[in-house]
């Protein structure tokens, strides 16, 4: 079973980390371009909430269902209820390091599906895609997270 470990620091409180993170729009935000996303519906980041949406991979739709579990202040874990993989547990969690420093750790657990879907994943999920995904998501995080604390000081 394939897994990916990301890990990145952020200038910024804890607090501010998890506000970005449990934004209803934080999807959206985090989902590098070319891929699209449309949010069919989200509920509030909370133990089994449900979020279903479709990535856009040029014309290629990516129907995705994930319910969320061990939501907690330091992370949680997206689970693909249904979707192109087999498998995939998605668990973010956050660290504070100091006042001003959060620490981010990404890890996903994947398994591809056999046939077409499988050779999407493999291609979609490759570590050096997943690596870009990751560097613009810890770009976006950055630049979010330090700009709302900033405006709250």
């Amino acid at each position: 079973m394939p897994i990916f470990d990301f890990t990145f620091e952020v200038p910024a409180p804890l607090h501010v980390v998890q506000e970005f993170h449990h934004s209803t729009s934080a999807l959206k935000r985090l989902t590098p371009p070319p891929t699209l996303v449309k949010i069919h519906s989200v509920e509030p980041l909370a133990e089994g909430s449900v979020s279903r949406f479709t990535l856009w991979v040029g014309p290629l739709p990516l129907n995705w269902t994930a319910i969320h579990k061990n939501v907690s202040g330091n992370g949680f874990t997206d689970v693909q209820q249904s979707g192109p993989a087999e498998k995939w547990e998605h668990t973010h969690t956050f660290t504070e390091l100091d006042a001003d420093n959060t620490r981010v750790n990404e890890h996903i657990e994947y398994e591809h599906k056999k046939g077409f879907w499988g050779v999407v994943t493999r291609l979609l999920f490759s570590y050096p895609n997943l690596y870009f995904m990751f560097c613009y998501r810890r770009w976006i995080t950055r630049r979010a997270c330090h700009k709302a604390a900033t405006e709250s000081k």
